[in-house]
């Protein structure tokens, strides 16, 4: 039974969301304001205002004479201090001069006196809103709770989910804002990512062609569909979607999308075709070269790999995801010295991508077969730096369990210790459940190593290592009834990852060399 990487799924998981579901975000990312989301009238404010001699006031903000109309507001404050409709006119005053700060302080004057004042509470909500502050969230709910359903309120209410990380609660909001957003692309955009990111990729799909429909000739709603449709493995539908920006000169962030669309049709030539092309077209474009490399991985084609980012490497000697990229390669080759200096590279070039250290576990377990000592000294080194880094956690435990420590050694606990420490900081680790399964069974805690391979089952029903520990464990128990399905799990799994592994041979890259000026 061959031995599979336990950051086999998560590096691929990471580069899917790389290739794809990303470009939903960054299209036509060029800032986050919905543009004109509120339509001031001041005739709102003057519905709810008996006219108290404000004709004046009223006939200055119409000709946007601000100074005027505060000078006559103010007046008027100090006979009735306490007007809500007063100290909100004064705040539009101060909008219109542009300045954000008095104008805040008048709306929030009037909230103070009348706290469901519609004018003021959207005044304030605007300029918070504007301004990037959470406490525009406060304002907004306000508004829906005196205003329930408010379209405007529910959009800009799901922009600020979006950017806090609260998919539901965005897609609850934008859900909400309904016909409102057709008009906020940015905003739709971001409805959609959150639909992906929660599996719901046929709304998702439904947002972005509700996006081309109003926006026809836009090629951004283009590959806003066609992202979300690759990622719904609808890749013959996104060459569709591609097809009018592919006609007529695409750029390179469409090239990118189309060579996507068509690896995932199985049409791996025109996907190095499509990069190939992209990267003359901007040779200075690391994620093409990256791109590139990750499609010679899967490919099992890693010297072609390594050969398009040393091309990428000679315009861009700087790149961290370039060093990162070829170091990963390097591991497959089994050449780690290569691979250690492009991860301590790219680690240099920056310290904080977090994507460096999952890299360098990856060659420090492969390296670990063939020098187990070197391997956890190098694994502890970087823990002394990152103490918290589940990857290199889970490295110190994986290493110390192959090294079958006695059962109540130092290692022993050790290791229990660095794989419950790696799953707290990132549960989805779910290798290192498999590192306790073993440490258990071999210490007979039977009952415990059992838990531990159902817990790695839950996360991965495909996990061969669970499937062979849980067989192991149940076979010393009263539980034997389960073992000939666990059995016939197990074979299937095996003849599934053998399929899989004929898919990725399936077709080898044979790439002509790039030069650095990006011709051939």
């Amino acid at each position: 039974m061959s031995r599979k990487s336990p950051f086999a799924g998560e590096l691929v998981q990471q580069r899917t969301r790389l290739r794809v579901i990303p470009i939903i975000l960054t299209i036509i990312r060029k800032g986050n304001k919905m543009g004109t989301v509120l339509l001031w009238a001041c005739a709102l404010v003057f519905a709810q205002t008996p006219d108290n001699g404000i004709a004046g006031v009223k006939s200055a903000l119409q000709r946007q004479d601000f100074d005027s109309a505060l000078e006559l507001l103010n007046s008027k404050l100090r006979v009735s201090p306490k007007s809500p409709q007063l100290w909100t006119l004064r705040g539009l005053a101060y909008e219109g001069k542009d300045d954000q700060k008095q104008a805040l302080a008048s709306f929030e004057e009037a909230l103070k006196n009348a706290p469901d004042y519609l004018p003021a509470l959207e005044g304030a909500a605007k300029i918070e809103y504007d301004a990037e502050n959470p406490r525009a969230t406060y304002f907004l709910n306000n508004v829906l709770r005196v205003k329930p359903g408010d379209r405007t309120a529910n959009a800009m209410l799901g922009v600020l989910a979006f950017k806090r990380g609260d998919c539901a609660q965005a897609i609850a909001h934008f859900e909400q804002g309904g016909a409102l957003l057709d008009s906020q692309p940015v905003a739709m955009q971001e409805y959609a990512a959150c639909l992906v990111k929660a599996n719901q990729t046929e709304k998702a799909i439904a947002v972005c062609k509700q996006m081309v429909r109003s926006r026809p000739d836009d090629p951004d709603a283009r590959r806003s569909l066609a992202a979300v449709q690759i990622t719904a493995h609808q890749a013959q539908d996104a060459l569709q979607t591609l097809e009018p920006l592919l006609a007529t000169a695409p750029d390179v962030r469409t090239m990118r999308l189309a060579a996507a669309a068509y690896e995932n049709n199985k049409d791996t030539p025109n996907a190095v075709k499509t990069l190939r092309e992209a990267i003359v077209k901007e040779p200075r474009d690391t994620g093409l070269y990256v791109d590139f490399a990750n499609l010679a991985m899967d490919h099992q084609s890693f010297q072609t790999g390594i050969e398009m980012v040393n091309a990428g490497l000679a315009l861009q000697p700087d790149s961290a995801p370039l060093y990162l990229t070829r170091g990963v390669l390097y591991v497959q080759l089994a050449e780690y010295d290569k691979a250690e200096a492009d991860f301590e590279k790219s680690e240099q070039l920056n310290p904080h991508q977090s994507a460096s250290a999952a890299a360098y576990s990856l060659m420090a377990q492969e390296k670990n077969q063939k020098d187990p000592g070197q391997a956890l000294t190098t694994v502890r080194s970087k823990l002394s730096k990152r103490p918290n880094d589940p990857y290199l956690l889970y490295l110190e435990s994986t290493i110390l369990a192959d090294k079958a420590p006695d059962p109540g050694s130092a290692d022993f606990r050790q290791a229990i210790e660095s794989a419950k420490k790696a799953l707290a900081r990132r549960p989805s680790l779910c290798a290192a459940y498999d590192v306790m399964a073993k440490l258990y069974q071999s210490s007979n805690q039977i009952q415990l190593s059992t838990r531990q391979s159902r817990l790695a089952l839950s996360c991965d029903p495909q996990d061969q290592t669970a499937l062979y520990h849980l067989i192991q464990t149940l076979r010393k128990s009263d539980e034997k009834a389960e073992i000939p399905d666990l059995l016939k799990r197990l074979a299937k799994a095996r003849q599934d990852a053998t399929r899989e592994e004929a898919e990725h041979n399936r077709y080898k890259l044979v790439a002509e060399p790039t030069s650095p000026t990006g011709r051939n």
